[in-house]
């Protein structure tokens, strides 16, 4: 007898076949779709070079030309500070977005459980240096201090090793080093690294050899140790693209007011301050002017995005090299907000011997730069 299919049953199937038709298709419109840059990275980052350098080369026309447009002289006070203004403050910006996007990137591979396992075990010296060297890559400022400093004690980081890398991810970081060769050249970028790194190194290694772990935080020290084991996890170059967004917007999302201040401040100075004043008051013939340059930083909140185009104004009217970057190490290296922040962590005594040590070792980079240079 011949298979038949009811009415009944025919429109059932039909009603079955709809509704998975149905769902299919809004499975489909709901899909997160992959944007153009996961799809194609290589194609966007070869695209994205060519717009930035594009737009890099228009900056002094571009600067020059807006000042023609105002109602002033160009070698006016006014005109000087605009025309600092206007070229520093997009070349800034788009050197700090380029940067942060790359090393966006390439963060992806030091993670902070991947930075705790390189460092957890190993002995003072070498690994105050590989914990400074870390500190050249990673995407830690003040902000993380505390969490990082107790993970790091947990894992079994020494102390000394920890305040190397402390020291050296704000002070010597990939921000900093750009912006410095995108202003002064590769040989001082090449000078601040090589300074920053021995701060970090000689003063975590002085630290770790005082012995103070009995002046961490009672209840750091309670803690219990963890396993600075991780498990490493495969990233396309899509993924890796989609990190390097993610850190323009953390990073400079919240640096450009930093950045805006600055460059107003260095323009001021440019266009305001006469050269012999600065070359009389930070000049190296004034042997106060480090120390005072570091007294000066310590209670200043900001990065090297926003201390940069200050310390570029000062150079231009005479302070002298070490000086500057005294004061540059000190508002990034010992700000104020940082000590608030590790109290949380780290006993007064603890903290003030940091502050000697790195201050210290601040102090005679500058005497030492301005004595040579």
């Amino acid at each position: 007898m011949p298979n038949c299919v009811s009415n009944k049953d025919f429109f059932d199937y039909l009603r079955l076949f709809y509704q998975s038709a149905v769902f299919a298709g809004m499975n489909t419109l709901t899909a997160p779709r992959k944007s153009w840059p996961t799809r194609q990275p290589v194609a966007f980052l070869i695209l994205a070079a060519i717009v930035w350098l594009g737009l890099y080369n228009t900056l002094i026309p571009a600067s020059e030309a807006l000042v023609a447009l105002l109602p002033l002289e160009r070698d006016s006070h006014m005109g000087g500070a605009l025309q600092f203004f206007f070229y520093d403050t997009p070349k800034v910006l788009l050197l700090l977005t380029a940067v942060v996007f790359v090393m966006g990137m390439v963060n992806s591979y030091f993670t902070p459980e991947r930075t705790r396992a390189l460092l957890a075990g190993r002995s003072e010296g070498v690994a105050n240096v590989m914990a400074a060297s870390l500190g050249i890559v990673t995407p830690f400022c003040s902000c993380s201090a505390v969490p990082l400093f107790i993970g790091f004690v947990q894992a079994g980081v020494p102390l000394g090793v920890t305040f190397s890398f402390l020291i050296s991810a704000p002070m010597v970081n990939e921000v900093a080093l750009t912006l410095l060769f995108g202003m002064f050249g590769w040989k001082v970028a090449l000078l601040y690294l090589g300074l920053g790194l021995s701060v970090a190194i000689v003063a975590g290694w002085i630290i770790g050899r005082l012995k103070m772990e009995a002046h961490l935080e009672d209840w750091v020290r309670d803690m219990p140790k963890m396993s600075a084991d991780f498990e490493a996890t495969g990233m396309t170059l899509g993924e890796r693209i989609e990190g390097g967004f993610h850190a323009v917007k953390e990073i400079v999302g919240k640096v450009w007011p930093y950045i805006l201040v600055g460059i107003a401040l260095g323009g001021l100075i440019h266009g305001y301050v006469p050269e012999d004043f600065m070359a009389n008051f930070m000049g190296r013939d004034a042997w106060w002017s480090v120390p005072l340059a570091v007294v000066m930083g310590v209670p200043m909140y900001t990065n090297a995005a926003g201390v940069i185009p200050i310390v570029q104004a000062l150079l231009a009217k005479g302070a002298a090299l070490g000086t500057v970057l005294a004061f540059m190490m000190s508002v990034i290296a010992l700000s104020l907000p940082e000590m608030i922040i590790l109290r949380k962590v780290l006993k007064v005594r603890l903290i003030a011997t940091f502050v000697g040590v790195v201050s210290a070792g601040i102090l005679l980079v500058g005497f030492v730069f301005n004595a040579v240079l």
